[in-house]
């Protein structure tokens, strides 16, 4: 069996399997491409899958290196093509998993880039107007701020998840995940508002919140592009992305005395570890506190 026809009927098997997101699909189908490139590239061949080995892999995560790609980025495709030979073994494709032996790149540790407490007033106002792309971009940006959503899970929100009368919204996470998370009351009032405008585009099928001008779900990379050309304007961060107000939502919480526990939950992280990475910036402040407060500082 050709490399090719294994990947297909590894990524056909994420599609049927519902717990998958479409991100996370992307990102297999893009490493197990890059897999396919390096034996083009390296040996002007595609291999039988049958054939490939733990030595013919290993070199894989070096080419990977020489193309520049992050640390990170290489974790990820490594991991990927375990759980793709993973697979194949346990369908008995494959005789033996060449993968098994490999271990991963250990991953590398990013501080969360975060926009101040002005930033991200002037963010906001930067998209005051009554337009309907204008209301949508505001409150795209409040929501997600406001209660530390993924931008898929903003995404994939309906109405029947916004909980007025909680002021809370209920998010489907990774992995299918639900949680309930709390939402400010400046983003009600822009969701409201939002909905005003949005009633002409939404179409009978169109059960997600935020829409395109045409009336269909607005997608990842438009509302990253929305996101991302926001900010330009109001930060020198480096990172300026969805994600970025999503680290904003919880330094901003932390910072302002919130405990660790209730911010991940919040976050819908599975454990403490991925939470506590947001407490370097508690201890700036707490520098500030020291320096201000101390008679000696």
């Amino acid at each position: 069996m050709k490399l090719q026809i294994a990947i297909d009927i590894f990524l056909k098997k994420l599609i049927e399997e519902k717990n998958f997101s479409k991100k996370t699909q992307e990102t297999y189908s893009y490493a197990l491409s890059d897999f396919k490139k390096y034996f083009h590239e390296t040996f002007n061949l595609e291999p039988e899958i049958e054939q490939i080995d733990t030595d013919d892999i290993r070199p894989f995560l070096g080419w990977l290196q020489d193309k520049g790609f992050s640390r990170n980025s290489i974790r990820l495709k490594s991991s990927t093509i375990k759980a793709f030979f993973k697979y194949l073994y346990r369908k008995e494709i494959i005789d033996n998993n060449p993968a098994a032996p490999l271990a991963s790149p250990k991953k590398q540790k990013i501080l969360p880039s975060f926009l101040t407490e002005r930033e991200i007033d002037n963010l906001l106002i930067s998209q005051d107007g009554d337009e309907f792309e204008q209301i949508r971009n505001k409150f795209l940006i409040q929501i997600i701020y406001s209660s530390g959503l993924r931008i898929s899970e903003a995404l994939n929100l309906q109405s029947k998840d916004i909980l007025l009368k909680n002021h809370t919204i209920k998010v489907l996470g990774k992995g299918n995940k639900e949680r309930i998370v709390p939402i400010g009351m400046q983003a009600l009032q822009l969701y409201q508002k939002y909905i005003q405008v949005s009633n002409s585009l939404r179409k009978r099928n169109s059960l997600f919140i935020f829409l395109d001008s045409k009336g269909k779900q607005l997608t990842y990379s438009k509302a990253y592009k929305i996101v991302h050309n926001a900010m330009k304007s109001v930060t020198e961060t480096k990172q300026k992305s969805p994600h970025t107000l999503r680290h904003t939502f919880a330094t901003h919480l932390i910072n302002n005395g919130a405990d660790i526990r209730s911010v991940g939950e919040m976050l819908g992280h599975s454990s403490l570890s991925s939470t506590q990475i947001y407490t370097h910036l508690s201890i700036d402040k707490l520098k500030d506190i020291y320096k201000n407060s101390h008679p000696k500082a």
